[in-house]
């Protein structure tokens, strides 16, 4: 199970770090993702980790602004966010990749064990 935290209001520019905490003894055998959902619109794909954090992909949109990264031995997984945008104003998912194979996929349908939702608001 996966519970997703660390969210709040931020002006833009700012920063903040979400956290992605998992229950079970499992974590560190998947690889995993953030993704985010704006007010009527799709969820669509931020960044994605390897099971060990040797290997990160991001969306074009936060490149460069966002960390992926992760810490196996307390089940968590962050994403760093510098230079918020108004735009990135979403509630932000975690999830994990269904199987290997998968990787470098950026589909929704391609990670399950989806957890909460935490809230990010950017004001400009």
């Amino acid at each position: 199970q996966l519970q997703a935290s660390g969210g709040g209001l931020v002006q833009a520019g700012g920063s903040l770090r979400l956290s992605c905490a998992a229950s079970g003894r499992t974590f560190s055998s998947y690889a995993m993702a953030w993704f985010r959902q704006a007010p009527g619109k799709e969820r669509e794909f931020v960044a994605a980790i390897s099971w060990s954090g040797g290997r990160t992909y991001y969306a074009d949109s936060i490149k460069g602004r966002f960390t992926i990264s992760r810490d196996n031995a307390k089940s968590t997984m962050y994403l760093q966010m510098n230079s918020l945008k108004p735009e990135d104003t979403a509630d932000y998912y975690c999830a994990a990749l269904r199987g290997s194979t998968l990787w470098g996929t950026r589909l929704s349908t391609d990670f399950g064990s989806w957890g909460q939702g935490t809230q990010v608001t950017v004001s400009s």
